[in-house]
């Protein structure tokens, strides 16, 4: 392979060039990413060094960056930011006791965004669902979503399924709140179901049956397709455009290091979900426009029954942290008139769900489509006859923000008149 030799003046030349020597890969040129001690000027490496990373990647055209630095010049938070610009760029890269490949995307050829996320539990579903609603009103749109329990073979939605058919589907085996069958009831569009096991550092797969689901995307022939990713894995698919979900009180360190940072890089804009007061999502966009200059919108999630829920009790099941049950019920009470609610944080913990629901004095079940809701909370509704409404997610801007529904309909624009899918 054509190789970028990473070096610094912390080294001496000597000792840099006689390494060159031995790296497994034809050798082109070098970057010097930093350090003076042990330079002297003139220095010669055998090999002709760039000014800078463009420069480096316009004069060498190299498939490997292989990284001869060290501490204190490349720790590793810079040594991942580093990766996640090379890997950006289609380059891959090693150092002495690491590999990192070049996620590889499958070419597809109908506009297409994509929905990523920099872990799990963020919204990132709820995303989706938002951007699928909004994008419905103008466009022929299919999404196709890629989860932990997706079905072995594809399956199609093309109608939003009731609790009779999700429990159908829970009785005979099937994970019935998978992330498709989420989609699918609460925005009303086609949804093709595909499922995933395992992520990388940059959000591969170690399996998916996606390339069998965008294949049925393209049987359909919509206008636009929207791909739905899982947790922090990325769909191994060339989308035109993409947006990146990241949670406003995750760690500054965490959303815009690792290679959350190539995240950043290969999408076109970025929802932070969860900016409550309190959240320091302000310092966490500066960060992110750091990365790149990126459009960044501020973002809270608010539940939105489906039916009418005024003067009722209700029990709420939801995934969310027990820090936000105040709010939560406090916004169903008030924007949706609920008589009474109680909250119930254990959505994703069956033990302590069950025991929320013997403790529920509620006329409705509300229930978003997420880990136990149907083989738990539906089932026992079904036994208690209580009536059962599913609860979605408003996804809103705080006041100043940019204009979040422009930006998704410029960035589906963006990707109808792209001549051709972006790899990386």
């Amino acid at each position: 392979m054509r190789a970028l030799a990473l070096i610094d003046g912390e080294h001496y030349a000597p000792v840099v060039a006689d390494a060159l020597k031995e790296v497994p890969h034809e050798v082109v040129g070098a970057l010097l990413v930093g350090g003076t001690e042990k330079l002297k000027g003139e220095d010669e490496y055998g090999v002709d060094v760039a000014e800078g990373f463009d420069d480096a990647l316009e004069r060498f055209d190299p498939e490997v960056a292989v990284d001869l630095s060290d501490e204190p010049v490349l720790g590793p938070r810079e040594r991942f930011r580093l990766a996640s610009r090379f890997l950006a760029r289609g380059v891959a890269y090693e150092g002495a006791d690491f590999a990192l490949q070049v996620p590889a995307y499958e070419e597809f050829d109908l506009p297409s965004l994509a929905v990523i996320g920099t872990g799990k539990r963020l919204g990132k579903t709820a995303v989706t669902g938002y951007v699928a609603r909004l994008l419905s009103e103008d466009h022929d749109l299919v999404v196709v979503s890629m989860g932990r329990g997706g079905p072995a073979e594809p399956q199609v939605a093309d109608v939003q399924p009731t609790v009779e058919d999700l429990l159908e589907l829970s009785r005979s085996g099937a994970h019935a709140a998978s992330d498709y069958l989420e989609t699918a009831a609460l925005s009303g569009v086609p949804t093709i179901g595909c499922r995933r096991c395992g992520g990388g550092l940059a959000g591969v797969p170690w399996t998916t049956n996606l390339s069998d689901g965008m294949q049925e995307a393209l049987r359909r022939s919509p206008e636009l397709v929207l791909f739905d990713g899982s947790g922090a894995a990325i769909p191994p698919v060339a989308a035109r455009k993409r947006i990146l979900v990241a949670g406003a009180r995750q760690p500054t360190d965490l959303v815009v290091g690792y290679l959350n940072a190539y995240r950043i890089l290969v999408s076109d804009l970025v929802i932070l979900t969860m900016a409550e007061e309190g959240s320091h999502h302000r310092e966490l966009a500066e960060a992110i426009r750091e990365v790149k200059d990126i459009p960044v919108v501020s973002t809270v999630l608010r539940p939105r029954p489906v039916e009418r829920i005024a003067d009722k009790r209700v029990a709420f099941f939801t995934t969310a942290d027990e820090s936000a049950s105040d709010l939560l019920g406090r916004h169903l009470r008030q924007e949706h008139g609920a008589s009474d609610v109680t909250v119930s944080c254990n959505l994703s913990r069956r033990d302590e769900l069950r025991a929320d629901l013997e403790r529920a004095d509620a006329e409705i079940y509300l229930v978003e489509i997420k880990a136990a809701a149907i083989d738990v909370v539906c089932e026992a509704a079904s036994e208690n006859g209580r009536q059962v409404v599913f609860a979605d997610n408003d996804v809103l801007p705080l006041e100043g923000q940019p204009d979040l529904d422009g930006a998704i309909r410029a960035l589906a624009e963006a990707a109808r008149e792209a001549p051709q899918a972006v790899g990386t």
